[in-house]
């Protein structure tokens, strides 16, 4: 099977969920739908610089796909993968000293790859609001999308904890 179509050459593609729906590619559904793809690359990234990988982070991929496809269809995305997050949230916290200030991106690059995580993150989930209103998209999602964010931030500070990067204050 070849991997174009030349269906989308006038700028028109398709979204294939429950029921196929033709698109724009300007519109703020692939814009979101870009956007979490995008996410999902930046994450890859961010796996492949890590020594060990993290499985939550496989997770995180998988559950982004699930996010797309809750924008136009059924998502399997649950309750206990919000739960899931918040969980690995409060682990890492227990082992990094209390915030006092804002802190800058960056510190070791995989660190700096985690806050692009989550700004993108970020993006997605103002991408995915805009939406709401048009696409019954289950609660569960931009609360996936939401911890998420704070998921990588503090994967960030612990990230720069493990290679003896302190945070940098604002």
């Amino acid at each position: 099977m070849k991997i174009y179509t030349k269906k989308g050459d006038l700028g028109d593609t398709r979204i294939y969920a429950d029921t196929p729906i033709k698109v724009r590619k300007d519109s703020a559904e692939l814009a979101c739908y870009g956007t979490l793809d995008e996410l999902n690359s930046h994450i890859g990234l961010l796996q492949a610089q890590l020594e060990t990988p993290v499985s939550l982070l496989t997770d995180i991929q998988r559950h982004l796909f699930q996010i797309g496809f809750a924008i136009s269809a059924t998502t399997a995305l649950s309750d206990q993968d919000v739960l899931a997050l918040e969980h690995a949230i409060d682990q890492l916290s227990e082992q990094l000293e209390p915030q006092r200030s804002f802190i800058l991106p960056g510190g070791c690059i995989q660190a700096a790859q985690a806050h692009v995580c989550r700004t993108v993150t970020r993006r997605a989930e103002r991408e995915l609001v805009s939406l709401l209103e048009d696409y019954p998209v289950p609660a569960v999602v931009p609360a996936y999308l939401n911890r998420l964010s704070d998921y990588f931030f503090v994967l960030a500070r612990w990230l720069n904890l493990q290679a003896g990067r302190a945070d940098i204050n604002l």
